[in-house]
């Protein structure tokens, strides 16, 4: 079982900057993708940015119209840990950003496809 964890989330003001990390440990696989998603209290959990991740292939991102230009998606060369910058924060920033990843899935905005989640962290803006 691919096992996810997320960290960086915290408390920062409006214009601030934070950087989500998660690494995916377990079994050795290529994971085809690795994401983020955020859900607020009341609201459906959301797309926010996700990045491919196949061998031999150039890593391609999308984002979610509300961060793009603001977040930017990374992972590192073994494909198996990403990272959020998350620069110009807002107060509708505030969520708990789950990292999701996948070994096969081509498409990366919808959360159905994504078999593995973390717990979460909480990323709290103040105005």
């Amino acid at each position: 079982q691919v096992q996810l964890v997320e960290s960086g989330g915290g408390l920062v003001q409006a214009g601030d900057s934070l950087k989500l990390s998660c690494a995916a440990s377990g079994p050795t696989i290529r994971l085809a993708a690795m994401g983020w998603f955020r859900k607020a209290p009341g609201m459906a959990r959301e797309f926010v940015a996700a990045i491919t991740s196949r061998e031999d292939e150039r890593p391609y991102a999308e984002y979610a119209d509300s961060v793009q230009g603001r977040f930017t998606i990374s992972r590192d060369n073994a494909g198996n840990t990403i990272f959020l910058q998350m620069n110009n924060l807002k107060p509708e920033d505030s969520a708990v950003y789950y990292c999701a990843a996948d070994p096969d899935t081509y498409i990366l905005t919808l959360d159905s496809p994504y078999d593995y989640w973390g717990q979460g962290t909480q990323v709290t803006v103040s105005s």
